[in-house]
């Protein structure tokens, strides 16, 4: 394992094989990595890469085929069922490329949901949506459905929800791939004042090397799921 005592999270020969019958696909050949608690992590690499199947693996959605990923100390891949639900309801926030939003309920009430999960009353939950809205700059706009807001208003919302249970990670797949260019700075913008202001560790995977370059501490490239590169920025 990677002996690193401030990392937050330490990845050591992570593998993963997916078998499409007869056939083996490696999305994820030995990755080793320690990331620093209040990290700004960018992963890039072409498509294909294992990009998102890093994070995947990181946020407890997948299992490797071998190797370990620790977070805050814990192997994510031999947590209880009851572990690893209160791992990515708190531990972890997670924002993707399409905005999962619920259509029918306003931009507050997704972003409460998480915390009716996590069995905060009615009025708590509200309040503290509306103070997440408030912190990436929508609170104006918490009565509106999803429909009736920009993308990147509903990135934000997406956002919203990722922070609302005050995670130590955030974990961001193409949160930008449906944006403008203008928007995508603003997102990452975003993102940046997170990690310096609350010390959130952000991992931020895209395919734009100018915004993971400006905002990142550290950026890793991925090349046929092996990491190829890395370099620290700040």
């Amino acid at each position: 394992m990677v002996d690193d005592s401030s990392a937050i999270i330490k990845a050591d020969r992570l593998s993963k094989i997916y078998s499409m019958g007869k056939v083996q696909v490696v999305a994820l050949k030995d990755v080793s990595l320690s990331i620093p608690r209040g990290t700004f992590l960018g992963i890039t690499g072409p498509s294909g890469s294992g990009k998102s199947t890093f994070l995947n693996l990181i946020g407890g959605l997948d299992t490797p085929t071998s190797g370990t990923i620790q977070a805050q100390g814990k192997v994510v891949s031999r947590m209880s069922n009851e572990e690893l639900a209160r791992y990515r309801r708190v531990d972890v926030g997670m924002i993707f490329q399409s905005f999962n939003l619920i259509s029918s309920l306003t931009a507050v009430e997704n972003v409460a949901l998480p915390l009716l999960f996590s069995g905060v009353a009615k009025k708590e939950r509200k309040q503290k949506a509306l103070e997440v809205l408030n912190k990436v700059g929508l609170g104006q706009r918490g009565g509106h459905r999803p429909l009736e807001l920009s993308g990147g208003e509903q990135q934000r919302v997406a956002i919203a929800r990722a922070l609302v249970n005050q995670p130590d990670v955030l974990l961001t797949d193409e949160p930008t791939g449906n944006l403008d260019s203008k928007t995508s700075e603003e997102i990452v913008q975003i993102l940046a004042d997170l990690n310096k202001d609350r010390s959130i560790t952000v991992i931020l995977v895209s395919h734009e090397e100018r915004l993971i370059k400006k905002y990142s501490d550290m950026v890793i490239h991925l090349q046929d799921g092996e990491l190829v590169r890395q370099e620290k920025i700040r």
